[in-house]
Protein backbone atom coordinates (compact mmCIF):
# COMPACT_ATOMS: atom_id res chain seq x y z
CA UNK A 1 0.00 0.00 0.00
CA UNK A 2 1.37 3.44 -0.62
CA UNK A 3 -0.39 5.39 1.73
CA UNK A 4 -1.43 8.05 -0.59
CA UNK A 5 -5.08 9.23 -1.17
CA UNK A 6 -7.00 7.23 -3.61
CA UNK A 7 -8.04 8.63 -6.90
CA UNK A 8 -10.88 7.25 -9.08
CA UNK A 9 -11.61 8.43 -12.51
CA UNK A 10 -15.24 7.18 -13.51
CA UNK A 11 -16.41 7.75 -16.69
CA UNK A 12 -20.48 8.21 -18.25
CA UNK A 13 -22.22 9.04 -20.99
CA UNK A 14 -19.86 11.93 -22.52
CA UNK A 15 -16.77 12.54 -25.05
CA UNK A 16 -13.76 11.61 -22.87
CA UNK A 17 -12.57 15.63 -23.29
CA UNK A 18 -12.43 16.27 -19.72
CA UNK A 19 -10.88 12.88 -18.97
CA UNK A 20 -8.35 14.34 -21.70
CA UNK A 21 -7.98 17.50 -19.86
CA UNK A 22 -6.90 15.74 -16.98
CA UNK A 23 -3.99 13.49 -18.76
CA UNK A 24 -3.33 17.14 -20.88
CA UNK A 25 -2.02 18.53 -17.54
CA UNK A 26 1.51 17.38 -18.41
CA UNK A 27 3.76 18.93 -15.66
CA UNK A 28 1.35 18.74 -13.51
CA UNK A 29 0.22 15.59 -14.10
CA UNK A 30 3.79 14.09 -12.38
CA UNK A 31 3.70 16.19 -9.30
CA UNK A 32 -0.35 14.75 -9.26
CA UNK A 33 0.43 11.33 -9.84
CA UNK A 34 3.59 11.67 -6.81
CA UNK A 35 0.83 13.22 -4.62
CA UNK A 36 -2.27 10.39 -4.65
CA UNK A 37 -2.60 6.70 -5.97
CA UNK A 38 -4.55 6.89 -9.29
CA UNK A 39 -6.45 3.79 -8.19
CA UNK A 40 -8.94 3.49 -10.92
CA UNK A 41 -8.53 5.59 -14.00
CA UNK A 42 -9.63 3.19 -17.56
CA UNK A 43 -8.54 6.73 -19.51
CA UNK A 44 -4.87 6.55 -18.19
CA UNK A 45 -4.49 3.00 -17.08
CA UNK A 46 -5.85 -1.08 -17.00
CA UNK A 47 -4.70 -1.60 -13.77
CA UNK A 48 -7.77 -1.61 -11.32
CA UNK A 49 -7.56 -1.06 -8.00
CA UNK A 50 -10.25 -1.93 -5.91
CA UNK A 51 -11.98 1.06 -3.75
CA UNK A 52 -12.61 2.38 -1.25
CA UNK A 53 -11.34 5.63 -2.90
CA UNK A 54 -11.17 9.17 -1.04
CA UNK A 55 -11.37 10.61 -4.02
CA UNK A 56 -13.44 10.53 -7.02
CA UNK A 57 -13.49 12.25 -10.19
CA UNK A 58 -17.05 11.49 -12.45
CA UNK A 59 -17.63 12.64 -15.99
CA UNK A 60 -20.64 12.32 -18.14
CA UNK A 61 -24.14 12.42 -17.93
CA UNK A 62 -26.53 9.10 -17.04
CA UNK A 63 -28.66 7.88 -19.55
CA UNK A 64 -29.01 4.07 -19.15
CA UNK A 65 -30.09 1.84 -15.95
CA UNK A 66 -26.81 0.69 -16.71
CA UNK A 67 -24.85 3.93 -15.69
CA UNK A 68 -26.92 4.65 -12.88
CA UNK A 69 -25.90 1.12 -11.20
CA UNK A 70 -22.31 2.00 -11.96
CA UNK A 71 -23.05 5.69 -10.41
CA UNK A 72 -24.73 4.55 -7.21
CA UNK A 73 -21.74 1.91 -6.82
CA UNK A 74 -18.95 5.00 -7.12
CA UNK A 75 -20.79 7.39 -4.89
CA UNK A 76 -20.56 4.17 -2.08
CA UNK A 77 -17.19 4.01 -2.89
CA UNK A 78 -15.79 7.19 -2.33
CA UNK A 79 -15.63 9.69 0.42
CA UNK A 80 -15.56 12.68 -2.05
CA UNK A 81 -17.00 12.70 -5.26
CA UNK A 82 -16.43 15.59 -7.79
CA UNK A 83 -18.36 16.02 -11.27
CA UNK A 84 -16.10 17.20 -14.03
CA UNK A 85 -17.33 18.56 -16.89
CA UNK A 86 -21.24 20.27 -18.45
CA UNK A 87 -22.36 16.48 -19.14
CA UNK A 88 -21.69 15.60 -15.02
CA UNK A 89 -23.15 19.01 -14.25
CA UNK A 90 -26.08 19.95 -16.15
CA UNK A 91 -26.35 16.91 -18.44
CA UNK A 92 -24.35 18.10 -21.11
CA UNK A 93 -25.14 18.25 -24.65
CA UNK A 94 -26.62 15.06 -25.08
CA UNK A 95 -29.34 16.58 -23.01
CA UNK A 96 -30.76 18.03 -25.68
CA UNK A 97 -32.23 14.46 -26.15
CA UNK A 98 -34.50 15.77 -23.09
CA UNK A 99 -36.41 18.19 -25.11
CA UNK A 100 -37.85 15.55 -27.83
CA UNK A 101 -39.08 11.91 -27.88
CA UNK A 102 -36.00 9.76 -28.11
CA UNK A 103 -37.65 6.81 -28.62
CA UNK A 104 -38.50 8.38 -32.27
CA UNK A 105 -34.41 9.45 -32.74
CA UNK A 106 -33.89 5.66 -31.49
CA UNK A 107 -35.85 4.03 -34.74
CA UNK A 108 -34.18 6.79 -36.77
CA UNK A 109 -30.95 5.86 -35.32
CA UNK A 110 -30.11 2.21 -34.75
CA UNK A 111 -30.97 -0.94 -37.25
CA UNK A 112 -32.27 -2.92 -34.34
CA UNK A 113 -33.89 -0.04 -32.02
CA UNK A 114 -35.90 -3.36 -29.70
CA UNK A 115 -31.77 -3.83 -29.00
CA UNK A 116 -31.10 0.02 -27.21
CA UNK A 117 -32.69 0.57 -23.60
CA UNK A 118 -31.93 4.07 -22.31
CA UNK A 119 -33.48 6.34 -19.53
CA UNK A 120 -35.86 8.99 -21.00
CA UNK A 121 -34.20 11.80 -20.26
CA UNK A 122 -30.01 12.94 -19.88
CA UNK A 123 -29.24 13.83 -16.66
CA UNK A 124 -26.29 14.82 -14.64
CA UNK A 125 -24.90 12.59 -11.86
CA UNK A 126 -26.62 14.70 -8.84
CA UNK A 127 -29.96 13.87 -10.08
CA UNK A 128 -29.26 10.56 -8.45
CA UNK A 129 -26.62 10.87 -5.64
CA UNK A 130 -24.91 13.55 -3.87
CA UNK A 131 -22.07 15.00 -5.37
CA UNK A 132 -19.49 17.16 -3.10
CA UNK A 133 -18.33 19.69 -5.57
CA UNK A 134 -18.75 20.75 -9.36
CA UNK A 135 -16.08 21.83 -11.52
CA UNK A 136 -17.95 23.45 -14.80
CA UNK A 137 -16.89 23.57 -18.87
CA UNK A 138 -16.99 21.71 -21.75
CA UNK A 139 -13.93 21.00 -21.65
CA UNK A 140 -13.44 21.73 -17.64
CA UNK A 141 -10.47 24.52 -17.10
CA UNK A 142 -6.96 22.87 -16.29
CA UNK A 143 -6.12 25.26 -13.55
CA UNK A 144 -9.36 25.01 -11.84
CA UNK A 145 -9.10 21.16 -11.84
CA UNK A 146 -5.39 22.09 -10.24
CA UNK A 147 -6.83 23.95 -7.59
CA UNK A 148 -10.12 22.23 -6.35
CA UNK A 149 -7.34 18.80 -6.18
CA UNK A 150 -5.47 20.87 -4.25
CA UNK A 151 -7.66 22.24 -2.02
CA UNK A 152 -8.77 18.64 -1.02
CA UNK A 153 -5.58 17.16 -0.85
CA UNK A 154 -4.88 20.11 1.62
CA UNK A 155 -7.77 19.31 3.52
CA UNK A 156 -9.52 22.85 2.52
CA UNK A 157 -12.88 23.26 1.01
CA UNK A 158 -12.66 24.40 -3.00
CA UNK A 159 -13.65 28.04 -3.85
CA UNK A 160 -14.34 28.43 -7.23
CA UNK A 161 -14.86 31.92 -8.97
CA UNK A 162 -18.82 32.25 -9.97
CA UNK A 163 -18.23 35.68 -11.72
CA UNK A 164 -19.03 36.32 -15.37
CA UNK A 165 -16.95 35.88 -18.67
CA UNK A 166 -17.54 39.60 -18.82
CA UNK A 167 -15.29 39.88 -16.39
CA UNK A 168 -12.47 37.93 -18.14
CA UNK A 169 -12.79 40.14 -21.14
CA UNK A 170 -12.44 43.37 -19.20
CA UNK A 171 -8.99 42.18 -17.45
CA UNK A 172 -7.95 40.92 -20.77
CA UNK A 173 -8.59 44.25 -22.57
CA UNK A 174 -11.36 42.51 -24.86
CA UNK A 175 -13.75 44.85 -26.08
CA UNK A 176 -17.44 44.16 -25.44
CA UNK A 177 -18.45 41.97 -28.45
CA UNK A 178 -22.70 42.76 -28.29
CA UNK A 179 -21.82 46.30 -27.47
CA UNK A 180 -18.95 47.11 -29.77
CA UNK A 181 -19.99 45.02 -32.93
CA UNK A 182 -23.56 43.79 -31.76
CA UNK A 183 -22.11 40.40 -31.92
CA UNK A 184 -24.75 38.30 -29.46
CA UNK A 185 -22.87 36.66 -26.50
CA UNK A 186 -24.05 34.62 -23.32
CA UNK A 187 -20.97 36.10 -21.19
CA UNK A 188 -22.80 38.27 -19.45
CA UNK A 189 -24.69 34.86 -17.73
CA UNK A 190 -22.23 32.95 -18.08
CA UNK A 191 -19.52 31.65 -15.35
CA UNK A 192 -15.59 31.98 -15.85
CA UNK A 193 -13.02 29.45 -16.55
CA UNK A 194 -12.31 30.11 -20.11
CA UNK A 195 -10.71 32.71 -20.31
CA UNK A 196 -12.93 34.30 -22.57
CA UNK A 197 -11.58 32.08 -25.46
CA UNK A 198 -14.37 33.07 -27.85
CA UNK A 199 -14.32 36.52 -27.21
CA UNK A 200 -10.53 36.98 -27.45
CA UNK A 201 -11.04 35.38 -31.17
CA UNK A 202 -14.58 37.82 -31.95
CA UNK A 203 -16.55 35.12 -31.34
CA UNK A 204 -19.49 35.34 -28.67
CA UNK A 205 -19.72 33.39 -25.47
CA UNK A 206 -21.61 30.10 -26.09
CA UNK A 207 -21.87 29.44 -22.34
CA UNK A 208 -19.69 26.28 -21.85
CA UNK A 209 -18.99 26.84 -18.39
CA UNK A 210 -22.82 27.29 -17.58
CA UNK A 211 -24.75 29.92 -15.43
CA UNK A 212 -22.93 32.02 -13.41
CA UNK A 213 -23.70 32.72 -10.12
CA UNK A 214 -26.37 35.75 -10.38
CA UNK A 215 -27.20 35.04 -14.44
CA UNK A 216 -29.10 37.88 -14.96
CA UNK A 217 -30.94 36.15 -18.25
CA UNK A 218 -34.45 37.78 -18.85
CA UNK A 219 -32.06 41.26 -19.53
CA UNK A 220 -29.84 39.24 -21.57
CA UNK A 221 -32.65 38.26 -23.54
CA UNK A 222 -33.80 41.41 -23.81
CA UNK A 223 -30.74 42.76 -25.22
CA UNK A 224 -30.24 39.37 -27.69
CA UNK A 225 -33.71 40.74 -29.07
CA UNK A 226 -33.12 44.48 -29.48
CA UNK A 227 -29.88 43.16 -32.11
CA UNK A 228 -32.72 41.21 -33.62
CA UNK A 229 -32.35 37.64 -32.48
CA UNK A 230 -35.54 36.02 -33.01
CA UNK A 231 -37.27 33.57 -30.06
CA UNK A 232 -35.49 30.53 -31.81
CA UNK A 233 -32.34 31.70 -31.87
CA UNK A 234 -32.96 32.90 -28.50
CA UNK A 235 -33.65 29.28 -27.55
CA UNK A 236 -30.94 27.80 -29.06
CA UNK A 237 -28.45 30.15 -27.37
CA UNK A 238 -29.69 28.75 -23.98
CA UNK A 239 -30.44 24.85 -25.71
CA UNK A 240 -26.32 24.12 -25.63
CA UNK A 241 -24.11 22.63 -23.46
CA UNK A 242 -25.79 23.46 -20.59
CA UNK A 243 -29.31 23.29 -21.38
CA UNK A 244 -30.50 21.49 -18.41
CA UNK A 245 -28.91 23.90 -15.70
CA UNK A 246 -31.90 25.56 -14.48
CA UNK A 247 -31.64 29.25 -15.51
CA UNK A 248 -30.36 28.20 -18.82
CA UNK A 249 -33.34 25.61 -18.98
CA UNK A 250 -35.64 28.04 -17.98
CA UNK A 251 -33.87 31.17 -20.49
CA UNK A 252 -34.35 28.35 -23.41
CA UNK A 253 -38.23 27.79 -22.87
CA UNK A 254 -38.03 24.44 -20.62
CA UNK A 255 -39.56 23.85 -17.26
Amino acid sequence: MSGKPKLAVFKFASCDGCQLTVLDMEDELLALAGAVEVANFLEASREVIAGPYDLGLVEGSITTGHDLERLTQARASCATLVAIGACATAGGIQALRNFVNVADYVKLVYARPDYITTLAQSTPPSAHVKIDYELRGCPISKEQLLGVLGDLLAGRAPRLPGHAVCVECKLAGVPCLTVARGIPCLGPVTQTGCGALCPRYARGCYGCFGPQDTANTASLISILKGLGASDGEIVRAFRGYNAMAPEFLKAGGGQ
